[in-house]
C-alpha cells in the first residue's frame, strides 16, 4: 500500500483512489511521482528552471523501480521495499590514478547546502562552458551523462510548455534563490527525510531507520534535517544525494504527512512539536 499512500500524500489521488487534476498532469511526465510533483510545484516557488535542471541530472537511462504515476498502482502488493528508489547518475568521474585531483575538482562544484545544488552547479558550469568535452575531461565530470541530462531537460521542458507550466527563476542575487529551490525539493521528497539524533547518526522519519550520510556527499557538516534521494544498503545504511532543509518547511508544505498527532514517538517528533507551537505564536507569524 506504500505506493498508493505516496500518491495520496502527493495529492495525486483523491480519497476514492482517482487521479486528481494534479495527478493527471503528473502522469504525463515520464518520471517518478515525487519528481513529477516537485517539478510542477517548482512553478509556485519561482524556480522551475533550476528544478528542471536538477531533475534531469538525477535521471538515468536505466528504468527505475517506480517509473511514473500512471504505473505506480502496479507496485501495490509486489513486495518492493518501503521506499521508492531510482538511480542517480555518476556525473562525477574518479579514476584510480587521479582520485585526489578528481575529489578536488568535485569540491569546486560543491554547494554548502548539499548534493542537489551541487548537481545544479555542475549543469550550469557545463552550459557556461559551451558543453565542451575537454572541459568535462579537465574537471572530472562525465560528458555523456551531462549531454543525456541536457536532452532529458529539453524533453521535460516541452511537456511543461504543453501544460502551460511557466519556466521561471528567482533572481540569482536574491537570498531566496537557493531557499526556493530547496523548498521545491521538499514538495516532492518530504517522505524521504532524516533527522540528526544526539548519537550522531541520522534516523529516517517515520520508518526510524538508523542511517549515515553517504561518503560521496558534498556536505562538509551534518545538518539537523535533510532530504535524500536514495537509501543505500551495504554493510551500513546510507542515505545518498542529500540536501539541508528547514523543519518548518515540512510543516508548512506537507501538513497532511506531518500530522504530529499520528506521528511515531521519536526525537524528531518532539522537535517538530516545539517548532509547531512556536509557529503558532503571534510573534512568529508576524515575522519575528
Amino acid at each position: 500500500m506504500r505506493a498508493l499512500e505516496l500518491l495520496n500524500y502527493l495529492a495525486a489521488l483523491d480519497d476514492d483512489g482517482n487521479l486528481t487534476d494534479l495527478g493527471a498532469v503528473m502522469a504525463e511526465f515520464p518520471l517518478d511521482p515525487q519528481l513529477a510533483k516537485m517539478l510542477i510545484a517548482s512553478c509556485n516557488h519561482n524556480c522551475s528552471n533550476e528544478i528542471l535542471s536538477i531533475t534531469a541530472m538525477l535521471l538515468t537511462k536505466q528504468i527505475p523501480l517506480a517509473v511514473c504515476v500512471r504505473d505506480a498502482t502496479k507496485l501495490v502488493g509486489c513486495g518492493l521495499p518501503p521506499l521508492l528508489h531510482y538511480l542517480v547518475p555518476q556525473c562525477f568521474v574518479r579514476p584510480n590514478e587521479a582520485k585526489k585531483a578528481a575529489d578536488d575538482a568535485k569540491m569546486r562544484f560543491a554547494h554548502i547546502d548539499g548534493d542537489h545544488l551541487t548537481l545544479l552547479n555542475v549543469y550550469h558550469a557545463f552550459k557556461q562552458n559551451s558543453e565542451d568535452p575537454q572541459w568535462c575531461y579537465d574537471n572530472f565530470v562525465n560528458y555523456r551523462s551531462l549531454k543525456s541530462g541536457d536532452n532529458v531537460r529539453q524533453q521535460l521542458s516541452r511537456i511543461m510548455d504543453r501544460f502551460n507550466l511557466k519556466r521561471t527563476s528567482t533572481d540569482f542575487t536574491s537570498k531566496d534563490y537557493y531557499i526556493n529551490i530547496r523548498k521545491a525539493l521538499v514538495t516532492g521528497f518530504f517522505m524521504q527525510v532524516a533527522h540528526l539524533e544526539r548519537t550522531g547518526h541520522y534516523l529516517t522519519i517515520k520508518d526510524n531507520q538508523v542511517v549515515q550520510l553517504h561518503p560521496s556527499t558534498c556536505l562538509d557538516h551534518k545538518p539537523e534535517w535533510v532530504i535524500y534521494n536514495e537509501f543505500v544498503l551495504t554493510t551500513k545504511n546510507y542515505i545518498r544525494t542529500v540536501t539541508d532543509i528547514k523543519p518548518e518547511w515540512l510543516l508548512k508544505l506537507s501538513p497532511q504527512y506531518y500530522d504530529l498527532i499520528n506521528f511515531p514517538q521519536c526525537e524528531a517528533k518532539r522537535q517538530l512539536e516545539l517548532l509547531q507551537a512556536k509557529m503558532e505564536t503571534r510573534q512568529y507569524q508576524e515575522g519575528f
